[in-house]
Parts: C-alpha cells; sequence; structure tokens
C-alpha cells in the first residue's frame, strides 16, 4: 500500500508540474487511503486526480482563497442571517472595473479602495452579505469609530482583501450544485493574523459601552467568556462560530507571535488598525472616554475620607475631654472649696437684714411668689367651693374639642411621617413622579436551597462548569410554576365590580396602555427562557470542534447570562435570551450570591414582580394592594408547605407598612398595660392608710382615676382641636404623648396631693380655704414646669420633620390643657374627695400605710419616704465628704460629651419592624445576595437644549462628547464604588438615540416609495426602507440638526427594539423623555445603579455623596450656551425621602433642643423673680441630663435619628420635671444656709419627684420591654428608662449637691407667708 501511495504521488506531482503549477503541496488524507482500498483500475486513479487538483491551494499576494456567493451552508440551519458560504477559488484577485461594484467596495470596505486599479476577492453577493452582517454588529460598536472601522476590517480583509490567499487557508469544503453546476463551496477555513494586528483590534473595541445596560458591548461579543474573560483570541473566535447566528461557515483564527511557527508560505496578516485614542480617517474623531480608556484625561482618585482624628495614638476628641475635665474640675473644686469657707461663715453669724438690705431682684421674687400665689389660692378657693360647676364646665370644653376628632387624620405613609413637603428630597421625589411615573413597586422573593451539592456540567460549548445546587431542574420548574401561579392571581375588587390580575396593575414598559400577562415586568432566570417550559425542556445535539453532546437548559443559561441582550444563543437550541416582555434580563437582577461574574455559582434565585404605583388618591392604587395581599397569602401558605424543594424570604411594597402598622396594633395592649400600672401606683400612692379595713376607701381611687382622666382628656381635646385645624396625627402620638402627659403631669398631682397632706389647718380657716391656699403654694412651682414644658414642645414644632413637628404641637398643647384641666377639673375632684372622707378619716402617708390615732386627730403626718429623706438621706447626701459626689457626675458628663461625639446617625429600616417579622429575613438575605443596590436617577428640569450640538455633547458620551459630560462624568463616580457608592454607570437614552439615527445601522430609515414614502419605517420592514435618516459622516461623529431631533426623537422612542435594530428604546427609554405640548424637553432622566448598600450610615453617605456628584454636573451643564441658569440636574431614588433626614437630623436636634432649653431657662428666671443663678444651675442640670443620655445611647446602641429626637425633646421635658421643682423650692426656703436649704428642698420636694416623676415613669417604661416593634424596645423602653434614671439621679443627687455649693446665698425671706418656716426678724 505504501508503494502504491508514493507511485500515486509521484503521478500526481507529474500531472501538476506538467500544467505548470509550481509550488503546490499536494497532501493526501488517511480518507485518501481508505479510498485507495476501494479503487479499481483507471476510474479510481482520475477521481484521486481530481481530489488532488481540487484541494490545491495558492498563498502568494494578489491571489484569492475563495470567490462569488456559492449559496446557502448546507450546515448552518438556523442563524439569524442566511448563512451564504463562497466558493473554492484558487486564483487571481479581480480587478473592479464594474462602477457599482467598486462603489459598493468603497461603501462597504473603503479601507480596500485604492482608485480605478482596486482589486478584491469578493463579489457584489458577498459585499451583500457583509454589509448585512455588519448592519447587525455596527449598531452596539458605532459609539467608537476606530472600533467600528477595526471591526469592519477584519470582515473585509477575510473576504475581500486582494492578498487573501497570504493568510488564509481552506480546510473544508464541500462539492455542492450550484445554479446547474456542481462547485466546490467553503465551510471552514483558518485565517492567520499578527498578534499585534488582533490584540490592537480588540483593545480598540474592549471598552465600548452600551449605554442602555452600562455595560460592554464586547461582552455580547465573545460569547460564554462575556466581558470579563474576553481577549483578542476568544472575541476571534466567536466571530468564527456559526453557532453565533451571524458567522455563514466556521473560522479558525490563529494568532501568530514572534515565537510561533507559521505554516509554509502562509504571511499573518498584519496590516494597520487604529487605535482607540486616534482617529481612523483624518476628518475623523478618537472615541471618547467613557469607550476608551486611553481618551480620559488624569482623573484624580478622589480622597479618602479622613480617618479618626487622633493625636499621637490617642484619639484626638478622648484627649480634648479628658483636658477639659480636668480644666472643669480644678475650677469646680476651686468653687467648691470657696463655697464652703462661705458656708461656714454662714454658720457663725446669721446676719439680721432690713428691709434696705433686699435687692430689687429679690423684692422682685418677692413680689412675684406673693403674686402668683394669691392668684392660685383664690382660685383653688372658688374651685373647691363649686366642684360641680367646674367639672361641668371642664366637660363641656373638653366635648366641644374632642368633637374634632371625627374630621382627624391618621399619617401612615412613612414618607408622610418622616419625610418635610418642603425638604429637597420631597421637591424632587415630587418633580420626579410628576413628570415620569413613580418609581415601580416591587414584589420579590429570594429563594435558596438547602443541603443540595454543588455538581459538575460538562457543555460541549462552553467546557466545564460547576453549578451549584438551586440550578437544578426539578427546583427551576418549581419556581416556575410558582411563578405562574403568581402570574395569574385574579383577586376580587368590590369597587371595580370585577376580578383584578396582574395585566391591570403590571409595569410593561414595552406596552403601558393595555398590556397582556406577558407584556408584565417579571424578572427572573426562568425568563431566559421566556417563563416557557417548553422552551426549558427542550435539548438538541451539538458537535463542536469534533466533540459531539447535548445542549440543554444549562448551555442556554450560561449564554445568557453573558450575554442577555441576545435574541439567539449560539446552541443548537437557538433560543432567545430576551425576556418575554420584550427586554433584556441582566444576571445580578436574576440571580445573587456569587463571585465576580461567576454566575453557575449562585447561591441565590431572584424573582421580581414589578406592578406600576399610583397615588394614594387613584382608584388603581386599591387594586394593587388587593392583588399583593393576595400574592402574599400565596407565597405565605407556600412557605408553609413543607413538602417545597427550596427556602425563600419575600416581600411586597406593601409589607413595610403593613408590618409597622401590625405591630403597632398589637403593641397597643403594652401601652394600655403600661397606663393601667401607672394608674394602679398612682390609686396607691396617692392614698393615706388607717387601717386595712379602710384600704378601699383610703387608697384614693377616685383621685387616681381623676389623674388619669384629666390626662386622656387633655390628650383627646388635643388631638380634636388640631384635628379642626387639619393637622395630622399619628400612631406614634397616640401611643407617645398620652404615656409623656402622664409622666409630666403626675407629679403636678403628687406635689399637689402631698403638699395638702402635710399641711395643718388654720384657725378659722374652711376646708376650700385650706385647698385654695394649698394651690397658691404648690401651683407656682407646677406652673413653672407646665409652661417651660409647653413652650419647649412648641419651639420644637419648629422642625422640618413632620412625625417631630406633630408629635411637639399635640405633646405642647396636651401638656398645657393637662396643667389648666389639673387646677380645675382635678382639683374640684379632689375637693370632692376630701368632702366624702373629711369625717371618716384623716390623710396620712401617701406610700405605706402608718398607724395614726383612731379616730384620726387633725394632725400634720409626714410619711416614710419624706421622713426617711428628711433624716437619712438629705443629711448623708449633703455631708461635707459624700458631696465629692460631684466629681462623679462631672465625669459622668465629659465622658457623656466624648460618647455624644460618636454616636451612630440613622436608623436601619429592620428596626422598625417587630422581631417575628418575616421582613427581617428578608432583609438579611436582600444583603447578603444582591449584587447591586437600589437604582439611582439623574433627572434634568427645564432649561437646556438638547437638540443642540452642544447641549448633546454634554450630555452623551460616545465620538465626540465631552469628557466632562453628564453620563461621562457617572461613569467616572463608578470607577470608584468605594467612595461614590454608585456601581453601574447611567443609561443614557441620548447616546443610545445618537446610536440609532447612525447611517451604519438599520434602525432610522425612511420609505423610499409607495404610500409612506418619506415617513418612518421600522427595521424590520425590508422592502421600502432604502433611504437613511443621517447621511454618513467623515467625522464619525452623528449628531441631528435641531429640526431632525425633534423629528425623530419620538420615533425613536417608541420603537421596540428587534435583532434588527437593537437599539429601539421603547423597551429602556419610553419613559425617560418628557415633553411639553411645544415638544420642549423639559424633563429627562438617566438611570445607573448604587452599590449594595447595607445601613442607614451607607444610604445617608451615598446620598451625600450622589448630591454632590450631581451639583458638579449641573455646573458643567449650565455652562452650555443657551441653559437656563435655574436648570438642575438632581439625583433620585426611593430611598432619598427617608434618609435625607439624617444629613441634617444633627442640626436639627441641636437647634430643637437649644429652642427647649432657653424658654426652660427664661421661664424659670421670671417665675422664680429674675433668679439668674437658680435658672441658670437647673439649665446646667438639664443640659447634663441631655449629654448623658446621648452618651448612654452610644454604649447601648441607640442610634440618632427623628425617634430619638422626640424622646430628647421629651428629655427636656421630663428633666424639668425632676430638676425645678426642686430648685423652685431651694429658692423659696427660709432656711439660713445653703446646705440647710438643700437639705430642706431635698426633703420636701425629692420625695415628691421621687414618687410623682420617676416612680411614675419606671413601671410604665419597665412595662415597655414586652413591646414586639423594636423600635419601641430600644426608643422608648431603653431610652425612656436612661432618661428616667439619669434625671432622677441628678435631679435628687446632684442637684442638691449643686445648689449647696453654689445656689443663691442671700438671707431674705423668700415668702414671708411660707407655712412651715417662722420669717427671719428684719
Amino acid at each position: 500500500m505504501a508503494e502504491s501511495i508514493h507511485i500515486l504521488k509521484t503521478e500526481v506531482d507529474g500531472y501538476l508540474l506538467g500544467q505548470g503549477i509550481k509550488g503546490v503541496e499536494v497532501q493526501i488524507s488517511h480518507d485518501l487511503i481508505a479510498w485507495w482500498n476501494r479503487l479499481e483500475g483507471l476510474n479510481g486513479l482520475l477521481l484521486i486526480l481530481c481530489c488532488c487538483v481540487t484541494s490545491a491551494t495558492i498563498h502568494q499576494n494578489g491571489y484569492c482563497s475563495f470567490y462569488e456567493d456559492c449559496g446557502k451552508n448546507p450546515e448552518v440551519s438556523n442563524g439569524l442571517l442566511p448563512a451564504r458560504v463562497p466558493c473554492l477559488y484558487n486564483g487571481p484577485a479581480k480587478h473592479l472595473t464594474n462602477l457599482q461594484h467598486l462603489a459598493k467596495l468603497r461603501s462597504v470596505c473603503p479601507m480596500l479602495y485604492t482608485g480605478d486599479n482596486t482589486q478584491a476577492c469578493c463579489s457584489m453577493k458577498q459585499l451583500d452579505s457583509i454589509e448585512k452582517s455588519l448592519s447587525l454588529s455596527k449598531p452596539i460598536l458605532s459609539r467608537c469609530p476606530s472600533c467600528v472601522d477595526n471591526f469592519i476590517n477584519l470582515h473585509c480583509q477575510n473576504t475581500c482583501s486582494p492578498n487573501q490567499s497570504t493568510f488564509i487557508n481552506v480546510s473544508r469544503t464541500i462539492n455542492l450544485n450550484v445554479s446547474g453546476a456542481m462547485e466546490d463551496v467553503v465551510l471552514e477555513f483558518q485565517c492567520f493574523y499578527s498578534k499585534r494586528f488582533a490584540d490592537g483590534s480588540y483593545k480598540s473595541c474592549e471598552n465600548v459601552r452600551i449605554p442602555a445596560t452600562g455595560g460592554f458591548a464586547i461582552g455580547a461579543m465573545c460569547g460564554k467568556f462575556g466581558a470579563t474573560l474576553c481577549n483578542s483570541q476568544r472575541w476571534l473566535d466567536f466571530q468564527g462560530d456559526t453557532g453565533n447566528g451571524l458567522a455563514p461557515l466556521d473560522i479558525d483564527f490563529i494568532l501568530i507571535d514572534n515565537t510561533s511557527q507559521v505554516p509554509a508560505e502562509i504571511v499573518p496578516h498584519d496590516g494597520k488598525f487604529w487605535k482607540c485614542n486616534e482617529a481612523s480617517s483624518p476628518t475623523g474623531k478618537a472615541c471618547s472616554c467613557q469607550d476608551c480608556i486611553d481618551s480620559c484625561p488624569q482623573i484624580e482618585p478622589p480622597s479618602l475620607p479622613p480617618g479618626p482624628w487622633r493625636i499621637g495614638k490617642v484619639d484626638a476628641l478622648f484627649v480634648i475631654c479628658a483636658l477639659l475635665f480636668i480644666f472643669v474640675l480644678v475650677c469646680i473644686l476651686a468653687l467648691m472649696t470657696h463655697a464652703s469657707i462661705t458656708s461656714k461663715k454662714e454658720k457663725v453669724k446669721i446676719p439680721v437684714l432690713s428691709p434696705a438690705d433686699i435687692k430689687c431682684s429679690d423684692k422682685l421674687g418677692l413680689t412675684t411668689q406673693q403674686y402668683l400665689g394669691n392668684i392660685f389660692r383664690e382660685w383653688g378657693t372658688m374651685i373647691a367651693l363649686y366642684p360641680w360647676t367646674v367639672i361641668l364646665i371642664s366637660l363641656v370644653i373638653v366635648v366641644i374639642l374632642s368633637a374634632g376628632m371625627v374630621k382627624i387624620t391618621l399619617t401612615t405613609d412613612p414618607v408622610e411621617l418622616w419625610s418635610s413637603p418642603d425638604s429637597r428630597a420631597r421637591r424632587e421625589k415630587d418633580f420626579h413622579d410628576t413628570n415620569f411615573s413613580p418609581f415601580f413597586r416591587t414584589n420579590q422573593m429570594i429563594i435558596t436551597v438547602q443541603n443540595r451539592p454543588s455538581y459538575q456540567y460538562k457543555s460541549v460549548v462552553f467546557g466545564e462548569k460547576t453549578f451549584n445546587g438551586i440550578l437544578s431542574k426539578d427546583i427551576l420548574l418549581e419556581i416556575l410554576d410558582l411563578q405562574t401561579r403568581i402570574q395569574n392571581i385574579q383577586v376580587w375588587s368590590e369597587k371595580a365590580q370585577r376580578n383584578i390580575s396582574i395585566e391591570d396593575i403590571c409595569y410593561s414598559p414595552m406596552k403601558p396602555d393595555n398590556p397582556n400577562r406577558t407584556d408584565c415586568t417579571v424578572n427572573s432566570l426562568l425568563q431566559y427562557f421566556q417563563n416557557n417550559r417548553t422552551r426549558f425542556e427542550a435539548t438538541a445535539n451539538q458537535t463542536i470542534n469534533g466533540e459531539s453532546g447535548i445542549v440543554d437548559w444549562k448551555d442556554h443559561f450560561l449564554y445568557c447570562v453573558n450575554s442577555p441582550l441576545s435574541f439567539k444563543d449560539i446552541t443548537e437550541l437557538g433560543l432567545s435570551c430576551m425576556a418575554d416582555y420584550g427586554a433584556p434580563v441582566f444576571p445580578f437582577l436574576a440571580v445573587g450570591g456569587y463571585d465576580g461574574e461567576e454566575y453557575t455559582e449562585a447561591e441565590a434565585l431572584i424573582v421580581t414582580f414589578s406592578l406600576n404605583n399610583y397615588a394614594r388618591s387613584d382608584p388603581k392604587f386599591e387594586y394593587v394592594l388587593l392583588w399583593e395581599q393576595e400574592y402574599l397569602k400565596i407565597v405565605q401558605a407556600y412557605k408553609k408547605n413543607m413538602s417545597r424543594s427550596f427556602d425563600f424570604e419575600f416581600m411586597a411594597e406593601r409589607s413595610l407598612e403593613d408590618e409597622i402598622n401590625r405591630t403597632t396594633a398589637e403593641d397597643l395592649p403594652i401601652f394600655a398595660i403600661s397606663y393601667l400600672v401607672i394608674f394602679i401606683y398612682i390609686t396607691l400612692a396617692l392614698g393615706d392608710y388607717t387601717s386595712w379595713k379602710r384600704i378601699l376607701i383610703d387608697s384614693k381611687i377616685t383621685l387616681g382615676l381623676g389623674g388619669i382622666l384629666v390626662v386622656i382628656l387633655a390628650v383627646v381635646s388635643a388631638m380634636g382641636f388640631y384635628a379642626y385645624l387639619g393637622v395630622p396625627s399619628s400612631l406614634i402620638i397616640l401611643e407617645v404623648v398620652p404615656f409623656l402627659v402622664l409622666a409630666i403631669g403626675a407629679d403636678n398631682i403628687f406635689i399637689f396631693v402631698l403638699e395638702y397632706q402635710r399641711d395643718e389647718r388654720k384657725e378659722d380657716e374652711t376646708r376650700e380655704e385650706q385647698i385654695g391656699r394649698v394651690l397658691g403654694n404648690v401651683a407656682p412651682s407646677m406652673l413653672l414646669c407646665s409652661i417651660s414644658e409647653s413652650i419647649c414642645f412648641f419651639l420644637g414644632a419648629l422642625t422640618k420633620m413632620p412625625a417631630v413637628r406633630t408629635f411637639a404641637l399635640y405633646a405642647g398643647l396636651s401638656v398645657l390643657l393637662d396643667f389648666l384641666l389639673q387646677i380645675s377639673m382635678f382639683v374640684a375632684l379632689f375637693s370632692l374627695d376630701t368632702q366624702q372622707g373629711h369625717s371618716a378619716h384623716h390623710v396620712c402617708n401617701p406610700l405605706i400605710p402608718l398607724t395614726c390615732p383612731f379616730p384620726p386627730q387633725p394632725c400634720s403626718c409626714e410619711g416614710i419616704l419624706m421622713r426617711f429623706m428628711r433624716n437619712i438621706y438629705a443629711p448623708f447626701l449633703l455631708n461635707s465628704v459624700v458631696r465629692i459626689i460631684m466629681v462623679v457626675f462631672l465625669f459622668m458628663f465629659f465622658a457623656g460629651l466624648y460618647f455624644l461625639l460618636h454616636v451612630k446617625v440613622g436608623l436601619d429600616q429592620q428596626l422598625a419592624l417587630p422581631k417575628d417579622s418575616y421582613m427581617l429575613n428578608y432583609f438579611s438575605y436582600l444583603y447578603k445576595y444582591f449584587e447591586v443596590g437600589t437604582p439611582v436617577y439623574f433627572v434634568t428640569t427645564a432649561g437646556y437644549n438638547f437638540s443642540s450640538i452642544a447641549g448633546m455633547n454634554g450630555v452623551c458620551s460616545s465620538v465626540g462628547c465631552d469628557n466632562n459630560s453628564l453620563t461621562q462624568k457617572i461613569q467616572y463616580a463608578t470607577d470608584f464604588p468605594q467612595q461614590s457608592f454608585m456601581a453601574i454607570s447611567a443609561s443614557s437614552w441620548l447616546d443610545d438615540f445618537i446610536d440609532w439615527l447612525n447611517p451604519n445601522s438599520r434602525c432610522c430609515r425612511l420609505h423610499a416609495f409607495g404610500p409612506n414614502k418619506g415617513e418612518f419605517c421600522p427595521a424590520t420592514n425590508a422592502i421600502s426602507c432604502l433611504i437613511k435618516c443621517m447621511p454618513q459622516s467623515t467625522t464619525g461623529i452623528i449628531r441631528p440638526t435641531a429640526e431632525d431631533f425633534e423629528t425623530y426623537l419620538p420615533y425613536y422612542l417608541a420603537d421596540i427594539p428587534t435583532l434588527q435594530c437593537p437599539k429601539g428604546g421603547l423597551a429602556a427609554y419610553a419613559d425617560a423623555v418628557n415633553k411639553d405640548s411645544n415638544g420642549v424637553i423639559v424633563a429627562s432622566r438617566f438611570m445607573a445603579y448604587h452599590s449594595v448598600l447595607v445601613d442607614s450610615q451607607e444610604y445617608t453617605a451615598s446620598l451625600k455623596v450622589v448630591r454632590e456628584l450631581a451639583a458638579n454636573i449641573t455646573a458643567s451643564m449650565r455652562k452650555v450656551p443657551g441653559t437656563d441658569p435655574n436648570f438642575e440636574v438632581f439625583p433620585y431614588s426611593i430611598t432619598y425621602v427617608f434618609y435625607e433626614q439624617y444629613l441634617t437630623v444633627v442640626n436639627e436636634g441641636l437647634f430643637n433642643i437649644c429652642v427647649c432649653l432657653i424658654p426652660t431657662f427664661l421661664v424659670c428666671c421670671l417665675l422664680l423673680g429674675m433668679d439668674l443663678r437658680s435658672g441658670f444651675l437647673n439649665l446646667v442640670t438639664i443640659i447634663m441630663i441631655i449629654v448623658d443620655t446621648v452618651g448612654v445611647m452610644t454604649l447601648w446602641s441607640i442610634d440618632y435619628n427623628a425617634v430619638s429626637l422626640i424622646n430628647l425633646v421629651t428629655a427636656v421635658g421630663i428633666s424639668v420635671e425632676f430638676v425645678s421643682h426642686l430648685t423652685r423650692s431651694f429658692a423659696i426656703s427660709t432656711e439660713p444656709t445653703r446646705v440647710e436649704r438643700a437639705k430642706d428642698a431635698t426633703a420636701t420636694m425629692g420625695s415628691a419627684v421621687f414618687a410623682g416623676v420617676a416612680m411614675t415613669n419606671l413601671p410604665g417604661v419597665i412595662v415597655l420591654y414586652f413591646a414586639k416593634a423594636q423600635l419601641i424596645q430600644i426608643f422608648f423602653f431603653r431610652l425612656n428608662l436612661v432618661i428616667t434614671l439619669l434625671g432622677l439621679v441628678h435631679g435628687l443627687i446632684f442637684l442638691p449637691v449643686l445648689l449647696s455649693y453654689f445656689g443663691e446665698s442671700l438671707l431674705c425671706v423668700r415668702n414671708a407667708n411660707h407655712p412651715r418656716h417662722p420669717p427671719i426678724p428684719t
């Protein structure tokens, strides 16, 4: 056999030489050897000779390897275009003399045109095929002229180069009947490129963007590798793969570098290419920065956020606070020493003051006390004389005010609660929602799987891949069934009197007016199969490079996650990746929990149902709520189904509000129990017990109930009053304000009742007069606290936060009305109570039963608490040694100041939910598995001329655009995601509009004939659409005139993206542009994506950064000629209205607390007769309580936010109760020294403060621990507990010591008629 083959080769060589063919190497394949065994005689020899002649190839300049169109490739049946293949041709290149042929070459492959001497290896038919093929690819590359020209050059060199044979080697042919004659048709060839040429061409296209997605165009042109793993070899391999739907035959690209061996006579093509930062023609322009990194100016990376301020290695704030503490400590110790010396001098000799020795301020104080005392004495006497009349009048007034409750409106919308209508975020939200549809409502499931190991899948197309267990066929089919069930929801609407389905309310960008079910936006992995079970289960046989196998859903998934914009995959399945509603599904919206771009290793699947967001006044808003309610029922029931194969967490747009309202309703009993506990305590504490037999009478149930009733009536009256005025209320007001008013008002009740219990009736004094006199003694103190607190709250209403403002308004009026009802209705009830029990018993200790003579005689009894305060606690506290405890409080203050500076600002939305809420698990999944954050729109207002060339250049990011344009600056930001919190650059309707107009694409064309001549025709029409909308540009820059801009923009926005024109704007930009009646653009938006944001601090920081970016863009665009000075670009995201408050909440809080403290100081000074020192000490103590409270917030993980601010404003009011009564008691005390006056004030008023403020608050606060809502537990239980305890220790420990050192020292009579202290001789 070997000899026969040798003889055959010799004979063939001789034959070829005889024909004058030189330099041809004839290779005889193993197939020929097999054929030889079957050959007989001369006929076999002639057959072999014909095969050998056909396989002879010439490789030299001026020769072609193939020429002319030889029909369709019989091996390709599912291409996007007809797979036309060339005829084998080993001959010289054709000299183009036909002018039409020459013009066609110059149009399609201008780089090969050399004038009249032009030669080429392609016919007219081949040029038509190239043009059609390029028309599908050029639109996504046209943003970068260098890239487009390099891409065209690749195809033109392969098909038309006159030196084609030097770098092309035909490797496989087939003999077919072409037009009645048998021809050898090329099915596969080798293409040899220099690596320099291939790399240069690839790099020019590497960074070209797709504005609609923010991704890279190369990702759709590199098959399974996507943009991340793509390189020149893989890019070219995809171009030469018939599986891509465009390649008519297989091309084996072989890249040659300096070390590679090249087959004999092959010269790798090493022609010219254009870098992306250089023009491809003398009149052309380089690619823009967004599409070419080398075109970008040098961008300084944003500076990193400053680290902690340090002095050496120590926190600078700690050092400063420590130094301040030492300095203030030294000063305080010096003042304390001086005060002690002064106090000793006071004890040596008590001077007797004459009236002339009393200062004007002291006289004013004495006069004020006497004046207020007389007014309240007369008032109290009148109330005690006519109790029923007063109660009736009070009830009438209360009923009139409370009647407004029928008009009350409860605000439950979180936006209305926490975002001011005048805030920037609300104005921007309103502008966005007015000009565009509101951001759609999201209903979402995040699906995971347990105990499903990963597995290996060897794809004949993509190689071996690791698939996570969740990507299993049975699980995906089960998800598809659930998804289909949800899509088929039908829910009855009473108002509409019909069933509501998803198509009534869904977000449908392609068909917004009358969508079908498949037009609704449902994003999931199953959309890669158009939610079609048959397509998902389809399989096909595929052979690649001699390796055969079966392709199925996994191969299609692998392709789509890398090329989501593809209308057809490269497998034999030939399926589209586009969703059934006509838009792409980007992998980061369908899968989660993967590293890099390893989508097959995703740990979670994401299913999202997007619904339209309607105004609450719109009837369709109810439809949406009904559908979402049914959706929640289905998924909740499915989650309880233990036979399901996967686990999942879910949410609906209404979920957050539903859960907050649910927990609020569930916690109302907790608040009711809290009030009940307080009521029981007040009832028991107000009693004066004489025996166990009289416990029900002595317990003062009537007074306890009256005190609670007064609070309720005050709150209801305030709510009714504001309802008349149209001021909305909220659930937080219903829960907190009664609690606050009760806590603040209870001490007034205790002070009044305890003062009466300790008082002795004077001779010839009636019971009514005694009540009046007791009220005259204590009412000024009650007035001091109540007025201070009311003004404090009313001034707190100056804040811009709606929830804080309404709370402050309701609280301020409630406290004021509570005071008025206490000095009227409660005094009347007290008069009736004393009238009933006067003949039966005498008042004794309010806390512990006390043995008194029975039947009781008129006596003055002190309870155990007051005796403890007077005999034990006050002397111990004000001992000269113990008073050094003031240093401890000073340390607490500066420690609190240090921790105050480190308090976290914000409120994580999880804290608004109860611990048993399903939303907590959803948020956990969200932060764990999502790869991008929330969308953010950059919105432009009116006043910018988009139709001018300068206007377009100031926005776009393709060739010819400004390097500081809107989209380019957003792109710069995404290069630094850690600082900018931007993950994906903005999609740009203007960039895609320019690409859509590009004459290189088939998108914008006009009818050339027929009844619609001159009118726009869609890309799917191939018959009469012969006129391009825009002429070819020699610079590569496409800019329409203002007239063309206005003419074609509506067509673009209504154009459906198709295979022939993927740039159609309907899917991505249907509502991105808003025009007025004159066609002027008054608003437009560009959508980008934040990076994943996990807490309120990151949400707030992202808002701050993106606003700075938008301000920078605004400044640049205002420089464009013709731009209105008021034009603005602002960012909008659905979260901004909630997190904007944290940009200003610190300043808001300082303002609110300061405006609360100022009237507290002023009122205290005024009502104490201009006693500035007492007012100042009062103020210092309150400030210390607030600072220490915020410091503890840091230690106890209580973030600072609007809810905290409400409690801190409340803390000012409660602190007033803890300190002001005792300060006034000290100021009016007639004891000779500061220490004695401090002891007297602590004994007489400290007991009332402890029993009436601390012990009223603590039981109710402790009950709140059992609330389900984390918001209640953290911001009401923890914070109110801290406020109460700090107020208690400052009011009963720090303040007496402070007064004993620095209180007023003048030894004069503040109140000559004080019942318990004899006047000092004058």
